[in-house]
């Protein structure tokens, strides 16, 4: 390997090392096939890259030399590119996953939590719209995710995608059973408002100063 190809692997994005690791199984993919595999599998636990990001990151592993392409022949009606793992791309690929100082901690990004975190400005009744909506959209998740083990349990090279789907299946669980809980937190919290409510004094005189909520300013917070 040059120098040249040295400095490109080390600069490579974990998006195009997700789509030479599914070049890495068996078989020969075009990059809708790659798409598909993506959307059933990767993005129940990393994410599924936009098809553009796909075709983006093969001509990067072509350039590198560690995945090769070849065009159907004229028995197909539409020709296709499929694409193969190279031998250097393969041992690019074992380095990389045996680097664990590159694995880096998990990312969460929760829209939803984070809409809560804002629930001061949102009506309760709206808030709690939006935890249903999200676990009945988790539950459908979670029968995807059921059905790609399903799928492929049946295939013997795919036996390490299936650890990851499994370990998907209970973090779908996982949400579940916190959904259901945010939603115990969001009734008790209406509840005890509702009470806090009954038992205030009357509202004072319009232009009276409010009273301090944030502890002269600062954050609700340690630090």
């Amino acid at each position: 390997m040059t120098s040249s190809q040295t400095s490109k692997k080390q600069d490579l994005p974990a998006t195009a090392w997700a789509v030479l690791g599914m070049l890495s199984f068996p078989g020969e993919r075009t990059g809708y096939e790659l798409k598909k595999w993506a959307d059933s599998s990767l993005r129940f636990f990393y994410w599924s890259p936009a098809i553009s990001q796909i075709y983006a990151e093969l001509r990067r592993l072509e350039e590198l030399g560690y995945a090769a392409s070849a065009r159907s022949g004229p028995e197909e009606a539409r020709a296709k590119r499929r694409y193969a793992i190279t031998d250097t791309g393969r041992a690019a690929l074992a380095g990389w996953a045996s680097d664990t100082a590159e694995a880096g901690p998990p990312v969460l990004k929760h829209g939803l939590l984070l809409r809560i975190w804002l629930g001061h400005l949102a009506e309760p009744g709206m808030l709690r719209a939006m935890v249903g909506e999200h676990l009945e959209r988790t539950r459908g998740e979670l029968a995807a995710v059921r059905q790609a083990m399903a799928q492929a349990g049946e295939v013997a090279e795919w036996a390490f995608p299936v650890l990851a789907l499994r370990w998907s299946e209970r973090q779908h669980l996982a949400e579940l059973e916190l959904g259901e809980a945010l939603l115990a937190d969001l009734a008790e919290l209406a509840a005890a408002g509702t009470k806090a409510l009954a038992e205030a004094p009357e509202a004072a005189p319009p232009g009276a100063p409010a009273a301090d909520r944030q502890g002269g300013g600062d954050a609700p917070t340690p630090g």
